[in-house]
């Protein structure tokens, strides 16, 4: 589907007045809440940009008066307006709040794991079952392999997991991954820039600091640094993409089954 960019004039509306809402985690309890919430201005472009599948927020500029927010019924009106149906701007709203618990795993100060956990209220049937896993096939671009034991399924690929694990009202869908090639990256790297300083205090103590060994360590030295620089500055750009798809993935399950959002605990 085409980029769509939306810019509609509110500043005539009438002001509004921010209803409070508390959060709620079961779809049953918070379809009927959603009617009065009011949307902040950035949780606006959020259901814009979902309800038209454009992964971009460039060109959105949709704002409610005085910054006060906007009902879903305000919301699908103006809709309408720009050619969205109301129940894509439906989903898209039910969407923000089925948001799934996020782990990550911290290396160095950098995210080296990614995670997402959503507690659904049933269980996958096996036709449901098999279509996540084409889902998960089309969207990591990998075959995978498929395994079960009792009630546990899970697909895996390398360090890429979807694990489905049962619950007492229903199944909890585990996704999860880790940057396998960093900790050899870094390693590799670090070697390299090792060799490259020690060659270069060795052949600086016997003298001999020049010419060749000074090349042998300047290379050394910055092969190492630029294979450790490279794998630190792709790895943020992976994680967020990693997270984004496996929200995505969640979120959809979510909508159709019903969920609850576990607790969150805090990041490995």
């Amino acid at each position: 589907m085409p980029r769509r960019s939306f810019c509609v004039d509110l500043t005539s509306r009438a002001p509004y007045q921010i209803a409070p809402f508390a959060p709620v985690s079961r779809i049953s309890d918070f379809i009927t809440a959603m009617a009065d919430r009011r949307y902040s201005d950035e949780e606006i472009a959020a259901i814009f940009q979902r309800a038209a599948e454009s992964p971009e927020p460039q060109g959105t500029s949709i704002q409610s008066a005085s910054g006060e927010g906007m009902t879903l019924a305000e919301l699908q009106d103006i809709g309408r307006e720009v050619g969205i149906s109301p129940e894509a701007i439906d989903t898209a709203a039910k969407s923000l709040d089925l948001r799934p618990r996020a782990g990550t795993r911290k290396f160095l100060g950098l995210t080296l794991g990614v995670e997402r956990m959503i507690d659904l209220e049933r269980r996958l049937t096996e036709d449901e079952w098999e279509r996540l896993v084409v889902e998960l096939r089309e969207v990591f671009g990998a075959r995978g392999t498929v395994s079960s034991s009792g009630s546990f399924r899970q697909w895996t690929n390398g360090n890429l997991q979807a694990l489905l694990e049962p619950t007492q009202n229903g199944q909890r869908l585990r996704l999860r991954t880790t940057k396998g090639s960093f900790p050899t990256a870094m390693a590799g790297g670090g070697m390299m820039l090792f060799a490259g300083i020690f060659t270069a205090i060795s052949t600086g103590l016997a003298g001999h600091f020049a010419g060749a060994a000074a090349i042998d360590a300047a290379i050394f030295s910055a092969v190492g640094a630029g294979i450790m620089g490279s794998a630190a500055l792709r790895l943020p750009s992976w994680a967020r993409l990693r997270g984004q798809q496996m929200e995505a993935i969640t979120t959809r399950l979510a909508l159709e089954t019903g969920a609850d959002v576990p607790e969150d605990k805090g990041s490995t």
